[in-house]
């Protein structure tokens, strides 16, 4: 029979005990008697004690045999029935506490054991006994076991000396001791199983709270990056398309065709920034896109530093641009980079220096470093920012959360000769796990 046979999984899927109906029954039924447990501790402990008393101390009471037909002769005596029950009580009520006072109900029900044993009388309530010292391991303090055990034996020794000749009392004691081992035995293994459970339970708590974690920082980081896009594509382009309206307007009436031009370059930096948004939406849209789909739209990088650098022309700036080094040959994610940090510092220098202002933009990369510096004329610690000491806003934190992808560094002040400079370093070796969509 082959694991695919369909006879093979319905015999793995039925015949295994743990999936018989009966099984789920009896689970389901366990789950209730806990809850209703946790809700009610004193009625698990009453049902007990009613179940002891109904198999093991009515039996005495009805059987008025004083143990020769057992078996016995007259070692063992018969109380009458009033003290019977006494002697009872005393042994199985004390169970009432077995989870409680475990400590306390195992010395109550073993002075009432040497009590009847010092009366020279059996009882089959003795059972109490073992119950309580099971209650012991399972509930109680693990350092008051050997007292408990060494009592235990005891206990039970005087009983097997006082058994007839004709039980081997080397027999009796080991017998008894087997069932003082198993009782012990059975505690532990049900304390060492619950703590399990415990340890699981913990775990499994402290994974979820983990997981929850985990997803509450992917989600800040994802609109952290977000904000990031949104910032550098709303932001460079609005400011480049504010600029371009307030110089058309102005030259509307003195020079016609300026402001012609300058509405038609409007019109391009709009549609590249809703481009750049589509673009954007539409990756956040796809998350686990297909092996062979094709590519929304490339990201930007350096080759696109020179229509960015026309359009800054175009709204007044005077931008010249210089390149050192192969910086075509970087990696897609520092390309994205690198336009992203020239296209804030470019667009701080359009707000702030004014349109009238000289900006030298250079880009060198040298081995596994990438230099980028980008210095305006205007009046730096005037119009061109605040200092880096002062809030510096979402646009240098932009650029200085960009380039920690790489390693790199960025720093922004006033030029001692006037102006504002920015400066960004990057490593071409991103950290591990950095893809270029990371950025």
């Amino acid at each position: 029979m082959s694991l695919d046979d369909p006879a093979h999984v319905l015999f793995a899927e039925t015949d295994l005990p743990w999936n018989h109906p009966l099984a789920g029954g009896l689970s389901r039924l366990g789950r209730r008697v806990k809850q209703g447990d946790r809700r009610h501790p004193w009625v698990l402990d009453t049902a007990l004690v009613v179940v002891v008393a109904l198999m093991f101390c009515l039996p005495d009471l009805v059987d008025d045999d004083d143990g020769r037909r057992r078996g016995f002769d007259n070692s063992f005596i018969h109380l009458p029935w009033p003290a019977t029950v006494a002697l009872q009580a005393g042994l199985v009520l004390p169970l009432l506490w077995r989870r409680r006072r475990p400590t306390l109900a195992f010395a109550l029900i073993a002075a009432v054991f040497f009590v009847q044993a010092g009366l020279g009388v059996w009882l089959r309530a003795d059972v109490a006994l073992l119950i309580s010292l099971y209650s012991l391991v399972l509930h109680g303090q693990l350092k008051r076991l050997p007292v408990a055990c060494a009592v235990t034996l005891t206990a039970l020794g005087l009983f097997a000396l006082r058994l007839p000749s004709q039980v081997p009392v080397l027999d009796a004691l080991f017998v008894l001791f087997s069932t003082i081992t198993a009782a012990v035995a059975l505690g532990f293994v049900v304390r060492i199983r619950r703590a399990q459970l415990a340890v699981l339970r913990d775990r499994a708590a402290r994974l979820e709270i983990e997981r929850d974690q985990r997803s509450r920082l992917a989600a800040a980081a994802e609109r952290t990056r977000v904000a990031r896009e949104m910032h550098d594509i709303i932001g460079h382009n609005l400011s480049v398309i504010i600029t371009l309206a307030d110089g058309g307007a102005y030259a509307t009436d003195l020079a016609p065709e300026r402001g012609k031009q300058a509405l038609l370059l409007i019109g391009d930096t709009g549609r590249q920034a809703l481009g750049e948004l589509r673009r954007m939406l539409g990756v956040l849209r796809v998350q686990t896109p297909a092996p062979d789909a094709p590519e929304l739209s490339p990201q930007p990088g350096v080759a696109d530093l020179d229509a960015l650098c026309a359009r800054i022309r175009a709204a007044g700036p005077q931008v010249v641009y210089r390149t050192g080094g192969e910086p075509a040959a970087l990696d897609r994610g520092v390309q994205l980079t690198v336009y992203r940090i020239v296209q804030e510092a470019l667009t701080n220098a359009l707000k702030h220096a004014g349109h009238d202002t000289r900006v030298e933009l250079a880009v060198n990369v040298e081995e596994s470093k990438v230099h980028i510096d980008c210095h305006d004329t205007g009046p730096g610690s005037a119009t061109s920012g605040p200092a880096p000491s002062h809030d510096e806003g979402h646009g240098l934190a932009g650029m200085r959360e960009r380039a920690a992808l790489y390693h790199g560094t960025v720093t922004a002040g006033p030029a001692p000769g006037g102006g504002w400079t920015v400066r960004a370093t990057l490593d071409t070796t991103p950290l591990t796990g950095t893809t270029g969509g990371a950025a």
